[in-house]
């Protein structure tokens, strides 16, 4: 392999994504060379100006091109002993400090923002999404391997993802994060200090990483894209400070304040209890995009007035879990209502229906807020939570039930909250194994991996006359989405029938 080609294709790709200038060109080949352990270097600016502008675009967007690149290098660091381990942790690391030398310095990328938000917010966004991935923070190549369709139900189309764009650990990777030595910085992947870090074994490098500061309630936080964008533009804003997660009234004063600034994206909350919130509670952080999800398009299926704010648009959203939706074109008034029904809700105990607020002092109560800004209104989505637990569901009464563990047994986050299902990466395998099972008649519960779909194959076989090659996977994609929609409804604190709609009931009429 041609070392220098890789490095001058390197630096032309540079060239194309903007990432470097023309008189960039001699200080980033050197920067790269030390790097990779070289004393010197065959190009001429000309040339690679040249080839920067023969790169096809299309293989730019793909990020094909990238990859190709990253690959050779990688290989040749690995065969000159630069990569400890040929493996993927392990080139992730080093291939980030090589994309590093080409991404500019914060202050530079801010001025850059800050001048594209003169123009207009959604300008701003755009130059940072595409700065972020072609730095490779976001990985195209990889989000472009991700298993995704829609699965339309009776509450509107659910989005079905099974992220393959988060790498796996090899056995090295593990046992050398395991010995080695444990490190408290960054204190976790949201904290400022990841900005330009090399990463380690346990802890991905963020040379390439650049984050935004914003303004919220007066306050310092941080505002980046996730690196595996589940969905358009998914970013994350995140306090400056590593604090706990909080749902109080300045969450939503936080969340319409961000709105206000950035009112093409909407942008929510975890819940702050564990079982019902994210996988990171320790440092609070909000996530939003430029995506419109299926319960931001479910209706209000029925509407109610609080004494006092009938100025404010309420009512309970169609949708699988207990959605309550505020509007009015003054977010004060919104926010003003959203701390009543918290603040009942926090204290809420309902026997008959199995909500209890706390048992031994244990807090259950919490919700998930959705803000964004539609027409001349601000909308305020509050999904009530309850994470309680019982010998039958010790992970959770209101949680995914044990039978559909098969496909979903991770916590509901704000993205499932919202209709979006990120599905573990070895359903890929198995939806594969499942297909070639079916279509020859195989007896799912002798195979060690299938046994745990039996069941629920047992179950939609009989829904279709003929299962064939041409219908087995979309038969199969549909089912998986079903599953989903009964994975939300188990996570529903107020069940979609008779009985469940009149206890939700009891709880808006208990607000006044």
């Amino acid at each position: 392999m041609d070392i220098q080609n890789a490095v001058n294709r390197l630096v032309a790709y540079g060239l194309k994504t903007d990432l470097i200038e023309k008189e960039d060109i001699i200080y980033t080949v050197n920067q790269i060379l030390i790097i990779l352990g070289m004393e010197s270097a065959d190009y001429d600016v000309k040339t690679l100006m040249a080839l920067a502008d023969d790169i096809d675009t299309g293989s730019i967007e793909s990020g094909a091109f990238l990859e190709e690149v990253l690959k050779d290098i990688d290989d040749y660091a690995v065969n000159k002993g630069l990569i400890e381990n040929d493996s993927v942790v392990y080139r992730d690391l080093f291939d980030t400090r090589l994309m590093g030398a080409m991404t500019e310095r914060p202050g530079a990328v801010i001025r850059k923002f800050r001048e594209k938000y003169q123009v207009s917010p959604e300008a701003a966004t755009d130059f940072y999404y595409e700065f972020s991935r072609n730095t490779d923070y976001i990985r195209r190549y990889r989000i472009s391997k991700d298993m995704k369709w829609v699965a339309p139900c009776e509450y509107g189309d659910l989005d079905i993802t099974i992220n393959l764009s988060k790498p796996e650990k090899d056995p090295k990777a593990i046992a050398a994060a395991r010995n080695a030595k444990q490190s408290g910085y960054p204190k976790c992947q949201l904290c400022w200090e990841n900005e330009g870090y090399s990463g380690r074994v346990d802890h991905p490098a963020r040379e390439n990483h650049r984050i935004i500061p914003v303004t919220i309630q007066d306050m310092k936080w941080g505002f980046q894209y996730s690196p595996y964008v589940y969905y358009n533009e998914h970013c994350i804003v995140f306090n400056s400070e590593h604090i706990p997660m909080k749902i109080d009234h300045g969450t939503f004063c936080k969340l319409f304040d961000f709105v206000k600034q950035f009112p093409h994206y909407f942008v929510g909350s975890n819940a702050d209890l564990p079982i019902v919130g994210g996988s990171i509670l320790s440092h609070d952080h909000f996530q939003g995009g430029h995506y419109t999800f299926a319960m931001a398009k479910a209706e209000v299926e029925r509407t109610f007035t609080v004494k006092g704010f009938e100025d404010v648009k309420s009512g309970i959203v169609k949708w699988p879990m207990s959605v309550i939706r505020l509007a009015a074109p003054d977010y004060e008034r919104v926010i003003a209502l959203a701390d009543l029904i918290l603040n009942k809700w926090r204290g809420y105990t309902d026997e008959e229906a199995f909500i209890f607020a706390e048992t031994e002092g244990t807090p259950h109560n919490t919700i998930t807020p959705i803000a964004r800004k539609r027409g001349d209104d601000y909308e305020l989505d509050l999904v009530l939570r309850n994470n309680i637990t019982t010998k039958e569901h010790p992970l959770g009464v209101y949680h995914p039930h044990a039978e559909l563990h098969h496909i979903k047994k991770e916590n509901i986050g704000l993205i499932e909250v919202m209709g979006l299902a990120v599905l573990p990466a070895r359903l890929k395998d198995e939806m594969a194994l499942l297909r070639k099972a079916i279509l020859s008649g195989e007896d799912l519960r002798e195979s060690d991996v299938l046994e745990k779909h039996a069941d629920w194959v047992d179950a939609f076989r009989p829904k279709y006359g003929n299962i064939n090659e041409e219908n087995i996977d979309e038969i199969i994609r549909k089912e998986i989405g079903e599953v989903f929609m009964h994975v939300l409804e188990d996570a529903g604190v107020y069940k979609r029938n008779g009985e469940g709609q009149r206890a939700f009931d009891r709880f808006i009429g208990s607000l006044g």
